[in-house]
């Protein structure tokens, strides 16, 4: 006999399943990333429909499975991230972080820590903060999720911790000033581009409503974040390429 329980979710993906059914994805506070199969979705009465939306968290009346899928029973307290829903920007960005955060993740690994990041992150983008910071700042702590997060704490060589920076691949992490030429092919970046990708790394979603970045900073940050995930995490996603696109229909509006 299954134990059903409750578990605090948020919706990852979701993909019709034959006609009527559907498999959710979610990321659980108490058990990390799990698939679940949902029955007969399809009619408009189905209670859970509401929960199974994309950019929706809630607590899932779940059958949670050793292997194989988990099932979805009912929900309560069912919160979309409403504006998210319904803006096509917002949308654009809120599926990034949340392909990230699958790609980043394994199955089943826990992290409540990241489950409240998230749900903030999603909240402040809903309320209307700046999108493209907020998931800069899922960029750079995704980072430590591949297992690839560079020192970004101060200089690897003498461990100062003020003053201009630049990134060398060679020692996995930052230089300062008297230091650059311990490697001739560091990345030569923006200090203020690597000023706020140290500041993303460590901020509390609680205070992102006092971060200001200007465009041209925003172009110098997307670069350096080109680099290090090309160089350090190698993943394209799709959803990247679109918000690449959707930045560029935003200039041709620019003009017009």
């Amino acid at each position: 006999m299954a134990q059903l329980e409750e578990v605090h979710g948020l919706v990852l993906s979701v993909r019709k399943h034959r006609e009527r059914d559907f498999l959710v994805k979610l990321f659980t506070c108490e058990y990390g990333k799990l698939m679940f199969f949902v029955r007969g979705t399809k009619n408009p009465n189905n209670k859970l429909r509401p929960a199974i939306q994309p950019f929706t968290q809630a607590v899932y009346i779940a059958d949670i499975r050793d292997r194989g899928l988990s099932f979805l029973r009912d929900s309560k307290n069912v919160s979309p991230f409403s504006f998210i829903q319904q803006d096509i920007f917002k949308n654009a960005y809120a599926t990034y972080i949340l392909q990230l955060a699958d790609a980043a993740l394994e199955d089943r690994q826990t992290d409540p820590g990241l489950f409240e990041q998230l749900n903030k992150g999603l909240g402040a983008i809903d309320e209307g903060l700046d999108a493209e910071v907020i998931m800069n700042m899922f960029e750079v702590r995704f980072l430590r999720y591949f297992g690839v997060m560079p020192e970004l704490r101060g200089c690897v060589i003498c461990g100062v911790t003020e003053g201009a920076f630049d990134y060398s691949s060679l020692h996995h992490g930052l230089l300062c000033p008297k230091h650059f030429h311990e490697d001739e092919r560091r990345y030569h970046a923006s200090p203020k581009a690597i000023h706020f990708i140290r500041l993303f790394s460590v901020i509390s979603f609680d205070k992102i409503n006092s971060i200001s970045v200007k465009e041209e900073t925003k172009k110098e940050i997307r670069d350096v974040l080109d680099q290090l995930y090309d160089e350090l995490v190698g993943i394209k996603l799709k959803s990247r390429k679109f918000i690449d696109s959707m930045k560029e229909w935003g200039n041709l509006l620019k003009r017009h």
